[in-house]
């Protein structure tokens, strides 16, 4: 009996830390590293502010994993996209995935590179551990899609199409001018995939 209780303990302690953790990502995406106080995600998550040291050390853990389960689901998004698609098409409907309006307009479920590049540098250790291995993984996801994947050349294209995906996903929703937003996207979508969607 005592075991049961103790499991059952357990697992609603995991399943607490999972929406603590899973209310920091939109979080962080939404107000930024700095934006994200701790008062604020325990609220949200409908816990009180004494509760967090039950399930993180400091503030940078939980942004870490934060940082790493926005990550993960931007990666998973990726990944669902080219497995939908036939082979030989992946890379330009991951682009104009990435690249769409929809994902423009949506911050706090989107790509958290692009809402949280500029911010990332200035953080603890851990945190720009996870966004290094997420820029990594995506690097490898674009590459692969390349018919000359394991070459340097399509590494390099990789790694100059994550940076100007990203960097034109940023620029898109920075101005507040909607004709320019979509100039920006458009233009980057045709240099980077011509027959994109």
């Amino acid at each position: 009996m005592r075991n049961s209780k103790t499991t059952a303990r357990s697992a609603a302690k995991e399943a607490t830390h999972e929406r603590i953790v899973s209310v920091a990502a939109r979080a962080i995406r939404r107000s930024g590293y700095d934006g994200t106080g701790v008062a604020d995600i325990m609220k949200e998550a409908g816990l009180t502010h004494g509760a967090f040291y039950a399930h993180f050390d400091s503030r940078e853990a939980m942004l870490a994993e934060a940082a790493a389960k926005a990550c993960a689901e931007s990666a998973a998004a990726a990944a669902e996209v080219v497995a939908s698609v036939p082979p030989g098409t992946a890379l330009s409907s991951m682009l104009g995935s990435y690249l769409s309006r929809g994902h423009v307009e949506q911050v706090e479920l989107g790509c958290p590179l692009a809402a949280l590049g500029s911010e990332t540098m200035r953080q603890a250790p851990e945190v720009r551990r996870v966004a290094t291995r997420h820029i990594k993984e995506m690097v490898d996801l674009i590459a692969r899609q390349s018919p000359d994947w394991g070459q340097p050349g399509a590494h390099e294209r990789a790694l100059a199409t994550v940076a100007t995906m990203v960097g034109a996903l940023l620029l898109a929703r920075a101005v507040d001018e909607p004709a320019l937003s979509d100039g920006l996207r458009e233009a980057a979508l045709k240099h980077l995939a011509p027959s994109a969607p």
